[in-house]
C-alpha cells in the first residue's frame, strides 16, 4: 500500500488557497446542502448546457456539404470540423483548472453566452473563412460546456453513484445526435442552412436562464498565481500541432521550410510548457498527473478513441449524402441507429457500474465492438444497401457507448477532490487532440483522394460538366442528384473510393485501444461527492448505499497516483 497523497498531489507545489464566497445570485458562501432535490435541479441546468453544445455538433453534420458548397470551401471542408475541435481542445484545460480555483458557475454561464453569440455570427457568415472563424468561436464556448458539466457532476455525486447519471447524459447526447441531423437535413432541404445556427439562439438563451437561476454552486477566491504562461504555451503548441498535420502534404510539402519550422516550433513549445508546469504554483496541466497509472492509461485510451471515433464520424454524413445518393434529411435518419446503440450501452453500463462498482470490463468490450464496426465499414461502397449501413452504424454506437463516459469516471475516481476539474479537462484535452489529429490527417487523406477522383470524373465527362455548369469546388448534394449518367455514377464513386479506405487506416488505433483497456487498473469507486470532500457541501441524503468498508459521508479517499487507494481524508 502506498503512502497517502496530499491534496496538492505528489511532486508538486501546493495550490493557492481557495475559499467559498458570496457574489451574486446562484453563488453561496460556506457549505451547501446536497440532497436529491438539489442534485437534480443542478443536473437539469447542466443538461441544458450539454444539450446546446451537443445539438450544434450534430445539426451541422448533414448540412455541411451544402454549407461548404454554398460558401465555396469544398477543398477545405475539413477545416469546418478542425476549427471547432481545435478551439475546443485549447480551452478545455483552461476551463478545468479555472473551475477548480475560481468556481464553475460563472464559467459555465460565460461558455453558454459565447457559444450563443458565435452561433449568431455563423448564421450571418457570407464567406467560408468567416464561417470557419465563428465555428472556432463556438468551440471556445462548447469546450467549456462539456468540461464543466462533467466536473460539476463529480462535485455533487459520488463516483459510486455517478453511473446512473450517465444514462440521462448519454440520452441527451443521443437525442441531439438523432434530432440534430434530422433538423439539419430539414433546414437544408426546406429552408436554408443558416437555420442550423439560428435555432441555437433561443436554445442558448433558455440554457443561460436555467443556468443562472438553478446552477447554485459555491464561488471561490483564488490567492495563488494563475499559470497564464502555461496557457499561452499550451495554446501555441496545440495550434501548431493541428496546423502542420493539416497542411503537411497538402498546402505545403512535408519537407518545406514552413512545415519543418512549425514542427520545430511545436517541439520547442511543448518543451517550454513542461518546464513551466513543473515550476508553476497552479499548473494548467500538473505533471504529477502522469504518475497516476489510471489517469495515464484512461487518457491514452481517450486519445486513441478520439483519433478513430471522430475521424470515422466526421465524414459519414458526406458519404451518406454523396456516395449513397440520399438527401440531407435521409442521411440524418441514417445516423439514428448509431445513436440508438450508443444510448443503449451508455445507459446499461452506467446502471451496471452503480450496481456492481466495476467498470473495467466496459472499455474492453467497447473497444472490441467499435473496432469490429470500423472493420465492417471498410466494405462501404456507393451501392451498399441502406439497411446494411444502418446495422454498421448501430454496431459502432454500441461500442462507443461502452467507453466514452466510463473512462471519465475512472479518471475522476483516481484523483484528489481538489483536482477533479483539472483531471477531467486534461483527459478530455488529449481525447480532443486525438480527434483533431484524426480529422486533420484522415480528413486530409479523404480530401486529397476526393479532389483527385472528382478531377478525373469531370475530365472524363467534359460535355456534361459544361452543360450542367458544376465544378468540383462548389459541388453540393442537390447538384449530384440532378446530374445524369455517366457523370452521376462517376461523382458517387469518387466519394465512395475516397472515404471507405479511411476506415481501414483507423483499425490499428482500435487495436491499441483494446490493449490499453485491458491494462486499465480497476480501483474502488468513492462514496463521497467532490464538494463534500472539499468541505464545500454536506450530504443531507446520502446517494450511495453504505457498506461496512465504505468511508462515512463527509470523508474522501484521496488518489495515490499509482492506481491504489490512499488513506481516508476528512472533507472539511
Amino acid at each position: 500500500m502506498s503512502t497517502t497523497t496530499s491534496p496538492a498531489g505528489p511532486g508538486r507545489k501546493p495550490a493557492g488557497r481557495t475559499r467559498p464566497a458570496t457574489n451574486g445570485a446562484g453563488e453561496e458562501s460556506g457549505p451547501i446542502v446536497l440532497n436529491q432535490r438539489r442534485i437534480w435541479i443542478i443536473f437539469s441546468a447542466l443538461i441544458a448546457g450539454m444539450f446546446l453544445s451537443s445539438l450544434d455538433q450534430t445539426i451541422v453534420s448533414t448540412a455541411m456539404p451544402t454549407i461548404v458548397g454554398d460558401l465555396g470551401g469544398v477543398s477545405h471542408q475539413a477545416w469546418t470540423t478542425t476549427a471547432y475541435l481545435l478551439a475546443t481542445t485549447i480551452v478545455m484545460p483552461i476551463y478545468g483548472k479555472f473551475g477548480d480555483i475560481f468556481g464553475r458557475r460563472r464559467l459555465f454561464l460565460i461558455a453558454i453566452a459565447l457559444f450563443t453569440l458565435a452561433s449568431l455570427g455563423a448564421a450571418l457568415s457570407t464567406n467560408f473563412w468567416e464561417f470557419v472563424t465563428f465555428r472556432a468561436m463556438q468551440g471556445l464556448g462548447g469546450g467549456g460546456l462539456m468540461i464543466l458539466a462533467q466536473a460539476i457532476i463529480a462535485d455533487i455525486v459520488p463516483a459510486k453513484d455517478r453511473g446512473k447519471y450517465m444514462g440521462p447524459m448519454g440520452a441527451v447526447f443521443g437525442v441531439c445526435a438523432i434530432g440534430g441531423p434530422l433538423l439539419g437535413g430539414f433546414f437544408t432541404d426546406h429552408l436554408t442552412w443558416e437555420w442550423c445556427f439560428w435555432i441555437n439562439i433561443p436554445v442558448g438563451i433558455a440554457a443561460f436562464v436555467i443556468g443562472w437561476k438553478f446552477l447554485t454552486l459555491p464561488n471561490k477566491k483564488n490567492s495563488g498565481k494563475v499559470d497564464y504562461l502555461g496557457v499561452a504555451l499550451l495554446s501555441t503548441a496545440t495550434t501548431l500541432l493541428i496546423l502542420f498535420t493539416d497542411w503537411g502534404g497538402k498546402e505545403y510539402a512535408w519537407g518545406s521550410v514552413t512545415i519543418i519550422g512549425m514542427i520545430v516550433a511545436f517541439v520547442a513549445a511543448v518543451g517550454l510548457f513542461v518546464l513551466v508546469e513543473l515550476r508553476a504554483e497552479q499548473p494548467i496541466i500538473p505533471m504529477w498527473l502522469f504518475t497516476n497509472k489510471v489517469f495515464v492509461l484512461a487518457t491514452t485510451l481517450g486519445l486513441v478513441l478520439g483519433l478513430g471515433m471522430f475521424s470515422a464520424i466526421a465524414f459519414l454524413p458526406t458519404f451518406l449524402q454523396m456516395a449513397s445518393g440520399t438527401s440531407a434529411a435521409v442521411s440524418g435518419l441514417l445516423m439514428v441507429p448509431m445513436m440508438v446503440g450508443l444510448m443503449l450501452t451508455v445507459t446499461l453500463s452506467g446502471l451496471a457500474i452503480t450496481r456492481t462498482g466495476k467498470y473495467k470490463m466496459f472499455p474492453i468490450a467497447g473497444s472490441i465492438t467499435t473496432g469490429l464496426g470500423m472493420l465492417w465499414m471498410t466494405t462501404l461502397t456507393g451501392t451498399t444497401p441502406i439497411p446494411v449501413i444502418c446495422t454498421m452504424l448501430f454496431v459502432m454506437g454500441l461500442g462507443l457507448g461502452l467507453i466514452m463516459q466510463v473512462i471519465i469516471l475512472a479518471v475522476q475516481n483516481a484523483v484528489p477532490a481538489n483536482d477533479i476539474g483539472t483531471a477531467t479537462s486534461t483527459n478530455n484535452y488529449f481525447r480532443e487532440v486525438g480527434a483533431s489529429l484524426g480529422v486533420a490527417v484522415f480528413g486530409s487523406i479523404f480530401t486529397s483522394r476526393l479532389v483527385d477522383n472528382l478531377s478525373g470524373a469531370f475530365t472524363a465527362n467534359p460535355e456534361q460538366v459544361a452543360a450542367s455548369g458544376i465544378s468540383p469546388g462548389t459541388l453540393i448534394p442537390s447538384q449530384v442528384r440532378a446530374v445524369a449518367e455517366p457523370l452521376h455514377s462517376a461523382i458517387v464513386n469518387s466519394y465512395a473510393d475516397a472515404l471507405a479506405p479511411v476506415f481501414g487506416y483507423l483499425l490499428p488505433a482500435m487495436v491499441l485501444a483494446t490493449v490499453l483497456a485491458f491494462l486499465l487498473p480497476e480501483i474502488p469507486l468513492s462514496d463521497v461527492a467532490g464538494m463534500v470532500a472539499r468541505g464545500e457541501a454536506v450530504s443531507e441524503e446520502p446517494t450511495g448505499s453504505p457498506t461496512d468498508s465504505a468511508p462515512p459521508v463527509g470523508t474522501a479517499v484521496t488518489g495515490t497516483g499509482d492506481g491504489t487507494t490512499g488513506q481516508v481524508r476528512k472533507g472539511g
